[in-house]
């Protein structure tokens, strides 16, 4: 049986070079090699083009790389999450390159798979696809990927063997899987190191083939940074407790269900086990419960996408971000309820980027849209200044093209039924006159 080299962390970080690709797994502080990557930041290693869902947060994980002027370019799906990777990206300190969370995932793993790119769905007919080939299949537009590999992976895991077999806890399989398969030379940070036999075959998520170098580190509640406990309190309006409500009433028991964050988590809030929707999350879970109430945080919970922390109901199911994305992609998300800044006429949807804004990242939004069965969009009906957000044409950064199925906001319900918006409720609060009054897109009326 193969034995894997034990090293330090010292002699993990030097095998990293000036000018290399860095892969490094983790979504959020959940899963993240953060012990290698805060050695990899003492040693000064440079020009480093980092490859992550996101760059830690700000001083932690990737985020103190960036934060010594180690990374000379950054692939990623979400920097929002830490404001000085998007100060960086914006003002031209640090190169990058943004990519669809599921996007990234599925290059990946083409990438450790030995494929050379893929054609998606995804980002077609958006400011992601400029420059991009792309072609029409199916009577679909898709635009072509290329796989991604690197020079080096710094993942994490919770258990390996000394074959370099890896089980990985609850939410941290996310990006760690695809991860080791794509690297040169893949280093693992791990909880707990075990003999041979004791994972048994059926719990080994990652082969030890793939495993170069075994690095044993202790998470401690600080490495988790934002994830690290969650507060049971919260304050929610009653017209956006209404949309959600209002929201609930189109899942049905057996649906697969994505929540975005916002508006869309508080249908969590309302659904019982006995209300048998299945949440998903793109992070990699199947059958997402409530917020825990103990207070506890990512060291006992899964996290959901919203990098919080969340119970698992009976039946849940972990994977990782590019199995998750295939779910989504492959049409086996019923609903997804997201999130908007504007739907226009055409069923567009733009949600995730308002240019001259601190935002860097599309996360998992346009998997979604594009892939969900059915979306619906909960948004207020207006900006704070009363511009409207239903609109005749979409003028920020589109996500999606003609993937709106319903708008739920504070004022109105809108459905999209035979190409045409059509009005079909008027929220409680609100009147017609508004509705007319704060809208700007087109659209028949179809009251009860």
């Amino acid at each position: 049986m193969k034995q894997v080299t034990q090293i330090s962390l010292q002699e993990a970080v030097a095998m990293v070079k000036d000018g290399d690709v860095l892969l490094q797994g983790g979504f959020g502080m959940t899963g993240n090699p953060v012990h290698l990557m805060h050695a990899l930041a003492e040693i000064g290693t440079k020009n480093l083009t980092f490859i992550g869902n996101n760059v830690g947060e700000a001083g932690i994980g990737g985020g103190r790389l960036l934060r010594n002027g180690q990374l000379k370019k950054m692939i990623g799906s979400f920097f929002t999450s830490n404001a000085e990777a998007v100060k960086a990206a914006q003002d031209g300190v640090v190169e990058y390159e943004l990519l669809p969370q599921g996007t990234l995932a599925e290059a990946i793993r083409a990438g450790g798979a030995g494929i050379g790119g893929f054609f998606t769905p995804t980002s077609a007919g958006t400011a992601l696809a400029e420059g991009r080939e792309t072609k029409v299949l199916n009577g679909v537009e898709q635009v072509f990927i290329p796989g991604i590999r690197g020079n080096v992976a710094f993942i994490r895991a919770w258990k390996a063997d000394t074959a370099g077999n890896l089980q990985y806890r609850m939410t941290e399989q996310n990006f760690n899987r695809a991860m080791a398969t794509a690297a040169d030379l893949v280093i693992v940070e791990v909880e707990e190191i075990v003999p041979v036999g004791e994972i048994l075959p059926e719990f080994v998520h990652t082969p030890g083939s793939y495993v170069d170098y075994l690095v044993q580190a202790i998470l401690t509640v600080e490495d988790l940074g934002s994830s690290a406990s969650v507060s049971s309190s919260k304050k929610v309006s009653e017209s956006r407790m209404n949309m959600a409500k209002r929201a609930l009433k189109e899942l049905k028991k057996g649906d697969v269900v994505n929540l975005g964050i916002g508006i869309p988590t508080l249908v969590a809030d309302l659904i019982s086990e006995e209300d048998g929707i299945i949440l998903h999350t793109e992070n990699g879970m199947l059958g997402v419960g409530p917020a825990p109430t103990d207070g506890g945080g990512a060291m006992d919970y899964p996290v959901n996408a919203g990098k919080i922390p969340v119970t698992a109901l009976d039946g849940s199911s972990y994977f990782d971000s590019a199995d998750s994305f295939a779910m989504i992609r492959g049409k086996h998300v019923d609903i997804a309820i997201m999130g908007g800044l504007q739907v226009d006429n055409a069923a567009n949807l733009a949600n995730w980027a308002v240019p001259g804004q601190p935002l860097l990242g599309v996360g998992g939004a346009m998997d979604l849209a594009s892939g969900a069965k059915k979306l619906i969009i909960t948004m207020m009906h207006t900006e704070k200044n009363g511009d409207p957000k239903v609109v005749t044409i979409c003028d920020l950064p589109l996500t999606a093209l003609n993937a709106v199925d319903m708008i739920i906001t504070d004022k109105a319900v809108f459905e999209f039924i035979d190409g045409q918006l059509t009005l079909t409720e008027v929220m409680p609060g609100a009147t017609l006159e508004e509705v007319r009054a704060t809208t700007t897109a087109s659209f028949v009326e179809k009251l009860d």
